[in-house]
């Protein structure tokens, strides 16, 4: 019904956070664009989350490269939205240069979807081995994380099944628990 209701595709990419520099989106949009490119995939790529800042490169890369065909974006979503795009989404991609701790690509997991995110320490720290990790600047090699995810069903419930796992063990009891300690 949300995917509906948003105007989303049954197949899609799933992106979530602040449209800004630290995010990285600029690759995600160069990786989609190599996608479509060189394979018959058509998925839609939805972006869900505000304008941030310095936000002038990444839209004008979705005009200069003809993307908003196969782009969404939603602006904010409230949390009911967020869990079911999450639920729903073929994977969700996080290729963020920098995070504090990194939350979507758990919350993704914690939702069955299998993620997508950049080695960055502290998201490979955040997401272990229940994700496919890329370094955040290599286009290409997120374009092939993409390809396979989308092209291969046992990869996805693998993926989908290790973040369930993984994300069960981030819980607040256990992290006031830690802090305590």
């Amino acid at each position: 019904e949300t995917r509906t209701r948003l105007g989303i595709e049954e197949n899609f990419v799933l992106f979530v956070g602040t449209i800004e520099p630290r995010k990285n989106l600029i690759a995600l949009l160069r990786a989609f664009a190599e996608v479509l490119r060189s394979t018959d995939l058509r998925p839609q790529l939805v972006i869900a989350g505000q304008e941030g800042w310095l936000t002038g490169e990444t839209m004008n890369y979705i005009e200069s490269e003809s993307l908003g065909a196969r782009i969404k974006l939603t602006g904010y979503i409230t949390d009911e939205d967020l869990r079911a795009l999450y639920s729903c989404c073929t994977v969700c991609v996080y290729p963020s240069l920098y995070e504090g701790f990194g939350l979507p690509p758990l919350e993704a997991m914690a939702c069955g979807a299998p993620v997508i995110a950049s080695d960055v320490p502290s998201l490979s720290e955040a997401v272990g081995h229940a994700a496919h990790l890329v370094p955040p600047t290599d286009v290409q090699l997120l374009a092939h994380g993409i390809v396979q995810m989308l092209s291969d069903e046992d990869q996805r419930s693998h993926f989908s099944r290790a973040g369930l796992n993984h994300a069960s063990q981030f819980t607040w009891d256990r992290t006031a628990r830690m802090t305590l300690n």
